[in-house]
């Protein structure tokens, strides 16, 4: 069985490479193009998927827009028997779809139906999901609407961030795919439609879907600053300056005169108010400029106690 591995990010290196080991035969792999990171933008990196991809001296293509009809006929040449999708950051079209004979899988980082949409893994921390886990679903042309073939779940601790949730259901989707793929070319796999009325969405992440808001309880706050560590970070604001926040932990409960967003402690630790409760911080990433722990923050500013967040 010829594959077609489509992928971008860190998250789908594993699969790739696990494909690899067991001795599938991956034809060819797509992934983006090349993109400018940094402040400057000066600087071109490939995606993490195509250095991997040419460390194993596999073929890679780098379309723009995967559904265009040059690429399809490039990719049509490679004559992959079955597509596999994971973390590619396109929404595939139907004749791309269609193009391999038996289809198109992918790797979703949630139990679906639940969790579809492009952020699973930051949405289930900010839901306060006990448990989450990958889907190998049959892709269609819906948004993660297609027929479950295998599913693992796995339990989200308290103290998770997204980063390494993501770390371990990257290798956990790795894991999933082999077996689901091994299944499927012995013909022991039964597509199961998914319950679509249990559905949930797990849209991409906004700036202000990151934004704290201090009036909310801590508990709340605390997930949400796990939830987008590393990625975006969630941000507060400081005499008219972003702030990112890092490292919640549980604080019991401030002074009752003690507003949402002020800060009640500085020693030994970082401690502010929330609607409900307290929050304490251990790292911060003032706008501009590296993360670094709270502790260090706070000695390098003039003022602590009572200053409020916005």
């Amino acid at each position: 069985m010829r594959l077609a591995f489509f992928g971008t990010p860190d998250f789908a290196v594993p699969s790739l490479l696990a494909l690899l080991e067991e001795g599938f035969d991956v034809a060819v792999v797509v992934t983006q193009p090349d993109r400018p990171h940094g402040r400057s933008r000066s600087t071109v990196f490939p995606p993490p998927v195509k250095q991997a991809a040419l460390a194993e001296g596999l073929p890679v293509l780098q379309p723009e827009r995967p559904g265009e009809p040059d690429f399809l006929e490039t990719l049509r040449g490679h004559a992959p028997d079955l597509g596999v999708v994971v973390a590619y950051g396109h929404i595939l079209q139907p004749a791309l779809l269609a193009l391999p004979p038996r289809g198109m899988v992918n790797v979703h980082a949630s139990l679906l139906p639940a969790l579809r949409g492009a952020a699973p893994i930051q949405h289930a921390i900010l839901e306060g999901l006990e448990d989450t886990g990958v889907t190998i679903m049959q892709m269609d042309a819906g948004m993660d609407t297609g027929p479950i073939l295998h599913q693992v779940a796995t339990p989200i601790a308290t103290d998770e961030t997204a980063g390494e949730l993501e770390v371990r259901l990257a290798e956990l989707g790795a894991l999933a795919l082999i077996e689901a793929l091994s299944l499927l070319d012995a013909g022991a796999l039964i597509p199961q439609t998914q319950e679509h009325e249990l559905a949930t969405l797990a849209p991409k992440i906004t700036p202000e879907l990151a934004r704290i808001r201090w009036d909310e309880p801590a508990v709340r706050i605390a997930r949400q600053v796990r939830a987008f560590d590393p990625r975006p970070g969630a941000w507060t604001e400081l005499e008219g300056r972003r702030i990112k926040l890092y490292g919640p932990r549980p604080a019991g409960f401030p002074p009752a005169s003690a507003a949402p967003g002020v800060i009640v402690e500085t020693d030994p630790t970082l401690v502010v108010a929330t609607g409900e409760g307290a929050i304490q911080i251990l790292d911060v990433q003032p706008e501009g400029k590296n993360r670094l722990a709270a502790a260090e923050w706070i000695r390098g500013r003039a003022s602590g106690v009572g200053d409020r967040f916005a």
